[in-house]
């Protein structure tokens, strides 16, 4: 039976690795919509290729670029952000949820109202407005499956276990391109030493977010709302071989690990294939010649994101909402080098002091209103941070 999927960030790291799968065995799918941002030379290839009902830039003036780059191909080209809403609302099957930032948040919700299963690698939309996501849905008889390599782990451990006999959950961190620099030398790391990761191949944005640790902070707020947990029952450790991706700790003191290759393409994998396991294109690991296995302990000194992610998962409400927002802006600062690598934590930090203070803002319902109020607010507090030099 072939299934109708679409791809929401088609062109970066995870949709790429989406695409080989879906190449693999392109009878077994029909492709409703591909988006993407700039790149739209990749994205009509991976159109015309895949035959896809609609590809969608999010960048406007790309438009006739990609108008162009289809011409005959019979996909329908579209830019901008009712295109891809527009997108989203189209029936599928299973739908890969990959844009980066906020801005996946309402495709990814638009996609679970047509009763689609979610693929989801977009954590922000779980740190934001986790709350919605899991009751949108239930409403519509949808499924979630997490695409991040930590949270597919846990996933998978948690398969066929009671969650109230879960004591813990480990979430493994590689610790980025910084973990072995002396702290005194990261204030004048730069974005080209940050973006460089040392076994992951991801993009600027996501590298940059592994080396500061906020990636993971987001990856712990991500577990307390996807799996429901008490935030005293997650912990973050430094596993620089990632090849543990999360351990599942239970009552009885029995620990449970997910172990492979750092290849994205068996969570994604696991997600597309659910509940069936196949066979996947991945590197199978020699224990014997790896040796050992390492682990140290994330210091929130060395990596303050984590510090902040705690305090975001006891404040609840819409603090996640203001955190990534925060997040996202001081990441802009430092690409464009207007503040330094370890200024970006203390940009979030003034953030959420600031506007946890305005009264009934955190604790407002999470609505996606609410949602893109409250990112809208940090976003423009961030920006007045940065441009003031504070």
């Amino acid at each position: 039976m072939t299934r109708a999927i679409s791809i929401f960030g088609a062109t970066g790291s995870i949709g790429q690795n989406t695409i080989d799968l879906i190449a693999r065995d392109p009878d077994a799918y029909r492709v409703v919509a591909l988006s993407g941002a700039r790149n739209v030379s990749q994205l009509a290839f991976d159109a015309r290729r895949l035959g896809a009902e609609v590809a969608v830039t999010a960048d406007e003036a790309q438009l006739p670029a990609l108008r162009d780059a289809l011409a005959g191909s019979g996909v329908q080209a579209a830019a901008g952000r009712a295109a891809l809403l527009e997108a989203a609302d189209r029936p599928a099957d299973w739908v890969m949820s990959c844009i980066v930032g906020a801005a996946g948040l309402e495709p990814g919700l638009r996609a679970l109202r047509q009763g689609a299963a979610l693929a989801l690698a977009n954590k922000e939309s779980m740190v934001c407005a986790g709350r919605l996501m899991l009751e949108t849905a239930k409403a519509h008889g949808a499924t979630i499956l997490p695409v991040d390599s930590e949270h597919s782990a846990v996933f998978q451990a948690l398969i066929g276990e009671d969650i109230a006999t879960v004591e813990r959950i480990v979430i493994t961190a590689s610790g980025g391109a910084f973990r072995d620099w002396p702290l005194e030398a990261l204030a004048n790391a730069t974005p080209e030493e940050a973006a460089t990761h040392p076994n992951w191949d991801m993009g600027q944005r996501i590298t940059i977010d592994s080396a500061s640790m906020f990636n993971k902070a987001l990856e712990l707020i991500e577990t307390r709302e996807f799996f429901g947990v008490d935030p005293s029952q997650i912990e973050a450790v430094v596993h620089p071989e990632s090849l543990i991706h999360a351990l599942v700790g239970f009552r009885d003191g029995a620990l449970m690990a997910h172990v492979g290759p750092p290849d994205m393409r068996h969570a994604i994998g696991f997600a597309l294939h659910y509940p069936e396991r196949r066979d996947l294109p991945v590197a199978r690991l020699d224990l014997a010649a790896l040796g050992s296995l390492t682990f140290r302990k994330a210091c929130e000194v060395r990596w303050p994101a984590l510090r902040l992610a705690r305090e975001v998962m006891q404040a609840g409400g819409l603090a996640g909402a203001v955190f990534n927002a925060a997040k996202e802006e001081a990441l802009d600062g430092f690409i464009a080098r207007r503040i330094g690598f370890t200024r970006m934590a203390g940009v979030v930090e003034d953030v959420l002091s600031g506007l946890s203070a305005q009264s009934g803002l955190i604790d407002a319902a999470i609505t996606l209103d609410n949602v893109h109020h409250a990112d809208h607010l940090a976003r423009q507090t961030a920006r007045e941070i940065i441009a003031g030099g504070a």
